[in-house]
């Protein structure tokens, strides 16, 4: 199911599954999204990994000099150029974020939030390794993932997609907190903070991590 984000949950799809979470998940988003944006400085390059078809890239403009987002699918990025405003300095691209092909020191500010480290299915060490690279020395990394504290949310979030076939039924019988099964061979996991320190220790590199509206951990690497 590597290729889930690809071939399933994309473009229009994707926009569905936003659309009809419940309100704690929504409150769940905008909490992640001003917690990124207020860390950002206005003269700050950001990129985001993962980013779909662009819903958080105008709120990060904001905030921001400029901003690009990637992602491997094809058909969410085609169709975030056809819900971003016009006209938009926003840049989207078609990559791997473990292996951009970007030069080093090129954002001040690398982003993958909504536990992207989890759902890329890519070794989390790669991806930050990656991540620091094409970030400028002293600049910052953010990732988070989900607090356990809104697992049961989640869930709820998890079963409404499953109802609108977004994927397939959720396997009780697998499903355990911090991990959802589904019938369709689609899991998703959960990184929690000692998984985000053991990355660090095995870069060498600082890290920080802060807890958002009980709903997202946020590890904070510090590029060297």
């Amino acid at each position: 199911m590597n290729h889930y984000y690809t071939d399933t949950l994309s473009a229009a799809n994707l926009e569905r599954c936003y659309e009809i979470a419940p309100p704690r998940i929504l409150q769940y988003f905008d909490a992640e999204i001003d917690f990124v944006a207020n860390s950002l400085e206005p003269s700050d390059r950001v990129l985001e990994l993962g980013c779909g078809y662009g819903r958080v890239l105008p709120r990060l403009l904001k905030n921001a000099s400029n901003v690009v987002g990637v992602d491997t699918a094809l058909g969410s990025l085609l169709y975030g150029r056809t819900m971003l405003p016009k006209p938009t300095s926003i840049q989207l691209a078609q990559m791997d974020a473990g292996n951009t092909a970007i030069q080093d020191d090129s954002f001040d500010v690398v982003v993958c939030i909504q536990n992207g480290i989890s759902a890329f299915k890519v070794d989390p060490v790669i991806l930050v390794r990656e991540s620091l690279r094409i970030t400028i020395h002293g600049g910052k990394c953010l990732f988070s993932t989900y607090s356990d504290r809104i697992w049961e949310e989640r869930l709820q979030w998890f079963q409404l997609q499953a109802e609108e076939k977004l994927l397939g039924d959720i396997d009780w019988n697998k499903t355990i907190r911090g991990t959802i099964v589904c019938k369709d061979g689609f899991v998703a996991t959960t990184f929690s903070e000692d998984d985000f320190l053991r990355v660090a220790r095995e870069l060498g590199v600082s890290c920080e991590m802060v807890e958002v509206d009980s709903s997202s951990l946020f590890c904070i690497f510090s590029a060297p």
